[in-house]
């Protein structure tokens, strides 16, 4: 599969996250023995991204000429372990086609289940669909609701896959109870959807989802509701003078 995966080739990489996420990987230890307090995975920096690197098998252990420690781990452990501080795994880097790196966002996708996220890299833009009435329904919701405070939007095209809308929940209480009361929200605002059209909701509170980290950076909220509930700037009329002309 490795072998498999070259640039574009979006499924066969695929393909290997799904073999990856139930194998085994040889993590190579810098110091340390497997298991021991004190053992710590070799580290690489591509294109300011960080990675481990590891071997796919016993025979790659021993073409790659690796004579310190080595731990066997499976895929979807040393994905828990390594997303949450935004490390990926490069496999194979002895390869004399270099082998191939499995970003941190991919291994996040290990970890929590890879058909639960949208395959990457990902394309993010604001919507351009007319869908006023599922906007103004969802707004009319959300302000019913207290533990929303406010609501972003972002067009999502995964490399594989269906495009869908995504809205940004952003939420004063991720409490069980409150959480249950945004479902709610979006099981009453989704009837207003055109068929056909998919919509999926991330947590603007996840530091992880890459989604979530493009709506931060790029989209304003189409609902806020600190900007719904602030009293508008007093204009002059009965009570309020006119501001006193300046000298320049």
């Amino acid at each position: 599969m490795l072998r498999q995966v070259t640039p574009g080739r979006y499924d066969a990489y695929e393909q290997l996250l799904h073999a990856l996420a139930d194998g085994n990987v040889r993590m190579l230890l810098w110091q340390g023995q497997a298991g021991s307090p004190d053992a710590q995975y070799g580290k690489m920096e591509i294109d300011g991204l960080g990675y481990a690197p590891c071997v796919t098998s016993a025979q790659e252990l021993a073409a790659s000429g690796w004579n310190r420690a080595h731990e066997v781990v499976t895929g979807r452990d040393i994905a828990r372990a390594l997303y949450p501080d935004r490390w990926g795994i490069w496999l194979n880097p002895h390869d004399p086609g270099g082998g191939v790196g499995i970003p941190w966002a991919d291994l996040r996708r290990i970890a929590t289940g890879l058909e639960r996220m949208p395959a990457g890299p990902l394309r993010l833009s604001e919507p351009a669909l007319e869908i006023p009435q599922f906007y103004a329904l969802l707004t009319q919701n959300a302000h019913r609701t207290p533990s929303v405070r406010s609501l972003r939007r972002a067009w999502v095209q995964p490399s594989l896959g269906s495009p869908y809308l995504a809205i940004g929940l952003d939420l004063y209480d991720t409490s069980a109870a409150s959480v249950e009361t945004v479902r709610a929200m979006m099981r009453q605002s989704i009837s207003a959807v055109p068929d056909g059209l998919p919509v999926s909701t991330v947590a603007m509170s996840d530091d992880h989802d890459p989604v979530t980290m493009w709506l931060r950076a790029n989209a304003r909220p189409f609902y806020d509701r600190e900007a719904h509930a602030a009293p508008a700037p007093h204009a002059p009329g009965y009570g309020y003078p006119p501001a006193a002309p300046r000298a320049y």
